[in-house]
């Protein structure tokens, strides 16, 4: 090797080392910032840093300082997690999965630790830079945690949410996990958490079937009355009259948009959608719609009308933008999302893996993505949980036995895959832990 070279390879290793993204054969090089996450002895979050176990020494993130975790104090963490467990649904031990789902469940509950955060702060990922609450996720864990028996903890998540939105309905990309409402950046704010939200909350209330599972005594659907209406409101008041659809706003990619996206007009529609059931299941009262300048008798004919907007400008392949290339977020047409899939959305996701496909058989987030050769696991988690919903056993037991393959040494699910197989950056992350409990729970 040359002088060059042997200096370009040395930049390489440094770059890596120190965590900076470098590319090697068209390839993106991102290294893994934790194993997992554990608690320590005052019940804070601390991650597993790469090649160590959770019996072994941990970094402290307090200080960055190397310490030991006693025995004890494991013995403790995992007897509660056990207890917590117990409280609810587990897989069988003999089932397919069942390591990947117990594992998930136990990362969603060590996530939403209420020790260091508010009551019901669900923590991205152990990293720094995901150790905020985003919508998306938070709804996506209390959805998880309803259907596994948790409800007070699904609850609490969604009460957190509805705190933190605004008067308005609007919510913000991520917040810090304190539940003041403050946010760690200038990142415009994203209009799919209202339709999260609702998704959500209609979920979380069809667990809990009105009985009380709060200290006040109240039912979930009382309790979330704000959330709901609030969310509905916003949704209504970003419909377009002009196209019948909602007008352009970042979405789950964080970019700014001047051009609909389809997880704007996906997760618009969701939303609406719930909406309408939660009406016509009474879960709401009338005065409250009407208090919050809602026509309650609206909603099912405005949400029919947003899907079929939603046919006629996105069909027959559901692109990210009308025109572009494929997107995952075709999935959001799917059930569990609606009640009734959308009118060739199913089709369109089975043909979109291809193009989305990348080297270690994991998806990207769409067709239009970098490519890079990082499959990203909460798209392909979609794909899990779209295959269960559509009658598809056997796919969505493919797409699960992937991520089971491709977990850290630890067993948390990673954020990104690269394109050798090996998981990286964040791990676990809350989002592809609740997707996978939901793909085993349709």
């Amino acid at each position: 090797m040359t002088r060059r070279g042997r200096l370009a390879a040395l930049l390489v290793v440094l770059l890596v080392s120190s965590g900076a993204l470098v590319w090697q054969g068209g390839h993106r090089q991102v290294p893994l910032h934790q194993e997992g996450v554990t608690r320590d002895a005052w019940g804070r979050l601390v991650a597993v840093a790469p090649g160590r176990t959770a019996e072994g020494w941990l970094p402290l993130s307090t200080d960055g300082e190397t310490r030991p975790l006693e025995v004890s104090v494991l013995a403790s963490r995992a007897a509660g997690r056990q207890v917590w467990l117990g409280a609810g649904w587990q897989p069988d031990p003999a089932a397919p999965h069942a390591d990947l789902l117990r594992t998930a469940l136990e990362d969603l509950h060590t996530l939403t630790g209420p020790t260091d955060t508010a009551p019901g702060a669900v923590l991205a990922g152990a990293s720094p830079a995901w150790r905020f609450v985003w919508p998306r996720d938070a709804s996506f864990v209390a959805v998880a945690l309803a259907r596994t028996g948790h409800e007070q903890d699904a609850l609490d998540v969604l009460l957190l949410l509805q705190d933190l939105q605004s008067p308005d309905g609007s919510m913000q990309a991520r917040y810090l996990p304190a539940g003041d409402g403050t946010v760690p950046d200038e990142r415009l704010a994203q209009e799919d958490g209202p339709g999260w939200a609702l998704w959500a909350a209609r979920e979380v209330i069809d667990a809990d079937a009105g009985l009380p599972v709060s200290g006040s005594g109240e039912d979930s659907a009382t309790l979330l009355t704000p959330l709901v209406v609030r969310s509905t409101a916003r949704l209504l008041d970003r419909l377009d009259p002009a196209t019948g659809l909602p007008r352009p706003s970042p979405d789950y990619w964080e970019r700014p948009e001047e051009q609909l996206t389809l997880g704007i007009a996906a997760t618009s529609l969701m939303g609406l959608e719930a909406a309408a059931d939660l009406y016509a299941g009474g879960a709401v009262a009338e005065g409250e719609w009407l208090a919050a300048g809602v026509d309650p008798t609206r909603l099912e004919p405005t949400a029919a009308a947003v899907r079929e907007r939603v046919v006629d400008e996105f069909r027959p392949s559901f692109p990210r933008h009308v025109g572009g290339r494929p997107d995952a977020a075709v999935t959001f047409l799917l059930p569990p999302f609606v009640d009734e899939p959308v009118a060739g959305a199913e089709p369109a996701r089975l043909r979109s893996q291809a193009a989305q496909r990348r080297p270690a058989g994991g998806l990207a987030p769409g067709a239009g993505w970098r490519n890079d050769g990082v499959s990203w696991t909460p798209e392909t988690a979609l794909q899990a949980l779209a295959a269960a919903h559509a009658g598809r056993p056997e796919e969505a037991q493919e797409w699960l036995d992937w991520l089971d393959n491709h977990r850290t040494d630890a067993g948390a699910l990673p954020e990104k895959v690269l394109h050798d197989g090996d998981p990286v950056a964040v791990a676990p992350l809350a989002w592809t832990a609740a997707l996978v409990v939901l793909a085993a729970r349709p």
